[in-house]
Formats: C-alpha cells, structure tokens, sequence
C-alpha cells in the first residue's frame, strides 16, 4: 500500500502539471467560442489536428524509448544524451525542409501559409522540450515539472486575452502597441501566443542541454529505435483517433458548412476534456512506476490494484461531467451556438475512459518489450476510425465521427486485454470493473438521454453509485486515506 501511496501521490502532482494548465486553459474555450464564430473555430480546430500528428511524428517515440532505457540502462548519462542529441537534430532537420516548403505544404493542407509559418516554430520548440520533461519525470522531479508547465499555459493565456480582449482598446491609450495591432487577426494571435509561450519554456529547460555529458552511442540508439518505431506507429495512429475526424469533416461535408460543423463538434468535444485530464495525468504518473516496480515479485497484482482504481476513479469523473453538464456547458461555452453538438458528450466521455483504460492495460506489452503489440493495436484502431468516419459522416455528420472514437478506443480496449492475458497475465478484477462500467453507462443513459440531465433523477443516481462504491471498496479506500 505504501508503494500505491507514492504512486498517487506523484499521479496527484502530474495532474496539477497535466490537468491544471489545461483547467486554465478552460478560459480560452469561453473566450473562442464568444469572440470567434462556429467558422474560425472550426479553422482553428483543424490546425490543431495537424499539431497533434506532427508532435508524435517529431516525438517518433524516442520519449517512451528514453523511459525504457533510462530505467533498464547502467550508463543513464549515454541514455540521455543519445536521445536528447537524436532529437535536437532531426528536429532541426524537419524546422528547415518545412520552411523550404512552406508555400506547398500550405497549399497541400488548405491552410493560409502565415498560419504554416507560426505552426512550424511551434513544432520546433515543443519538440526540443521532449527529453528534458522527460528527464525531470524519470528523475521524480513532479515539482519542476509542474511549475513549468503551469508557467507555460499562464503565459499562453495572459497573452491570448491581451491580443484578443484588450489590445485594441490599449491602442488609444498606447501608441506604440500599434504597430501590433492589426484587424482580423484573431488566429494569429492565438498561435503567436504558444509561441511566445513555447520559446519561454525552451529557455527555461535549457539547463539541462548544458549538463549532458555523455557522448551519443550509436548502438544504443539503434536499440532505441527499434523499441520506439512501434511506439511511433502508435503515436500516429492515436492522433488519428484523437482528432483526425476533423480533417474528415472537412473533406467529406459539403464546403459551405464544413467549418461551422468542426466548430460545434470540436467545442463540444472540449466539454469530454476532464476525462482525458484525469487518463492523462494518470498516466503521466503510472508510466515510469510501470517500468521501475516490473521486476517486483508481487508487480501483476499491484498493476492490477491500479487499473482497478482508475475504472473507479473514472467512473465518478464520468458520471459528474454527465450530471452537472447542463451547469458546465454554460460556463465553458457561453455561445449557444455551438450546443447543438452537445449529444456527442457521453460518446467521447466514454471513448476516452476505454482509452484510458487500455493505456492502463497496455503495460503488458511495455515491461515485455513487446512494444510491436501496442503498433498492431493501434494502426487497427485508426484503420477502425478511418473507415467509420468515411461511412457514417455524409449520414450521421459530427455524431458520425463520435460514435467511430468510441468504437475505435472500446475494440483496442478489448483487444488489449485478450492479448495481455496471453502475453503478461494480470489478475484483473474484470467482474468488479465490468459491474462499475455496466453501472456507469446504464446511469448516463437513463440521466443524459431519458431525462435530459434532470437533477431530480441524475444526483440521486449519482449518489448512489457513490455509495455502492463504498460499500463494495470500503476497505481499501481507508486503507489509502489512512496515514501509516
């Protein structure tokens, strides 16, 4: 328990660095959605699509490579400064040849190039802060960590309500700010901002580049390589999963509405963010605890204990989002608008609880090795995702794309735990998990499509499920609270 105690201790801490900033970054919802229309919205959205796939593309798996060998290695200073060396240069690399080609990736992708321009500096600076987060997690350094993540996302939204809420006004009052001050500027000023928010962050983890002192080892980073390619397979297939369905909007609606579509679609997606927050931060948290208790005698049942606990955990957050979404809509999304996508909430919810889940599951194939498992998965998830967008989009619009997220996560779930069973048995309490789903799913039917999210039928619902959890986990949950 006291293993578990410091694990939730250190999830807690990674999800004040995940889950905090991007709660802050909440403010900007409110703020795109009342100041931009369903259209601009919808521009942004896509753009941020390419950020996700991109970011894995320039990762190419060398984080979770870095993990791996950083806990398994003897030399930890040839680990670093293998990956941190690989990165720098292929990143360097993409920087150039994107802004050689700038004008026909503009083209290519139906984005204006300015756009293009601000996004490749972007992927650059994001992309040379991988190793050094990585670094300060390997190393149980969650403060450092969440101090400058925090700092980032502050940064980015102090500047975000300056160029879009205030600037024009300080104009009048100051001058020299007109030289900045443009019209129809809006989204440029969005991606000016995580720039400027981007380079503070590379300035503030630039110490770590100056304390490598190891040499690169190019055998090492064969090994590396060969374990990161199917983390990279993976990676692109979840950022097909995760936002790919807004490029499909785009292409399969008809133009004049397209944009309007991914707006609505891409806000209400947000209002499903707090499970992705909490998967995240989880993960974050349980990722190196995975692979430093592996050889741990009693490791199966202690990872089993976990995935457990996330299902429970889950399952309220689930369920609250679901309750009190009539409340968190207004407050997010203030333009009405854009609620009329709001019936893809309960699909994407529970499209990332399966993911979540099979994140949790996947560590069968991590501590193994057998990282060529999580590829097949994956490819066969957005393979599922591709082709169910393709079919049920021009019938079922934007609800289209949610119900192919919730299929695409729920079969990899599935198939996860087939495979782990065979490869990496894990005693699971699959009864108990499966009874906790069943009951979370049966409660946001009756109260989000039955009664329409009615407090007089959803809180006492909700309350209930609460205390079956108590009744059923009453022992552990002391157990975790107590202080021994």
């Amino acid at each position: 328990m006291a293993i578990l105690k410091k694990l939730f201790k250190q999830t807690f801490i990674y999800g004040v660095a995940t889950v905090l900033p991007r709660m802050l970054s909440f403010i900007l919802v409110p703020l795109y959605t009342g100041l931009l229309p369903t259209e601009a919205y919808g521009e942004i959205s896509v753009i941020f699509t390419y950020f996700v796939l991109f970011n894995v593309l320039l990762a190419y798996g060398m984080e979770t490579a870095f993990f791996r060998f950083y806990t398994k290695e003897t030399d930890k200073k040839k680990v670093v400064s293998t990956s941190a060396v690989s990165l720098v240069i292929s990143s360097v690399c993409f920087f150039v040849l994107a802004l050689i080609f700038e004008k026909q990736i503009a083209t290519l992708v139906d984005i204006k190039q300015e756009y293009i321009h601000l996004v490749i500096w972007i992927l650059l600076l994001d992309a040379l802060v991988i190793i050094p987060f990585a670094w300060l997690r390997a190393n149980e350094r969650p403060i450092k960590y969440a101090a400058i993540k925090i700092c980032n996302v502050l940064v980015n939204i102090g500047l975000n309500v300056f160029f879009l809420l205030f600037l024009h006004d300080l104009v009048f009052h100051v001058p020299l700010l007109d030289s900045i001050c443009k019209d129809d500027y809006e989204i440029n000023y969005i991606f000016i901002s995580n720039l400027i928010a981007s380079g503070l962050t590379l300035v503030l983890l630039i110490p770590f580049y100056w304390k490598i002192k190891g040499r690169p080892d190019k055998i090492l980073w064969n090994k590396m390589m060969r374990y990161a390619l199917p983390v990279l397979i993976s990676g692109v297939a979840f950022s097909i999963n995760e936002s790919f369905d807004r490029v499909l909007l785009k292409e399969l609606l008809p133009k004049e509405s397209s944009d309007h579509v991914i707006g609505i679609y891409a806000a209400c997606y947000k209002l499903a963010v707090f499970m992705t927050l909490f998967a995240t931060a989880f993960r974050m948290g349980v990722e190196p605890f995975f692979f430093s208790h592996a050889k741990e005698k009693n490791a199966p049942d202690t990872y089993a204990r976990i995935t457990k606990y996330f299902v429970i955990l889950g399952s309220v957050i689930f369920l609250g989002v679901i309750v009190f979404l009539p409340i968190i809509k207004r407050y997010l999304i203030p333009n009405k608008a854009y609620w009329e996508a709001i019936g893809i909430v309960p699909l994407i919810l529970l499209a990332n609880f399966c993911l979540g889940i099979y994140h949790n599951l996947s560590v069968w194939y991590k501590i193994t090795d057998k990282t060529k498992f999580g590829g097949y998965i994956s490819v066969a998830g957005a393979i599922i995702t591709l082709l169910l967008n393709v079919i049920l989009i021009p019938f079922y619009s934007y609800m289209g794309s949610a119900i192919a997220t919730l299929c695409a996560y729920g079969i990899m779930m599935l198939v996860s735990y087939h495979l782990g069973k065979k490869h990496y048995p894990i005693p699971y309490e699959t009864k108990r998990i499966a009874m906790y789903l069943i009951m979370t799913i049966g409660i946001t039917v009756v109260s989000f499509y039955l009664f329409d999210c009615n407090y007089i039928v959803s809180i006492p619902l909700f309350l209930s499920f609460l205390v079956v959890l108590y009744v059923f986990e009453k022992k552990e949950i002391k157990e975790i609270l107590s202080k021994k």
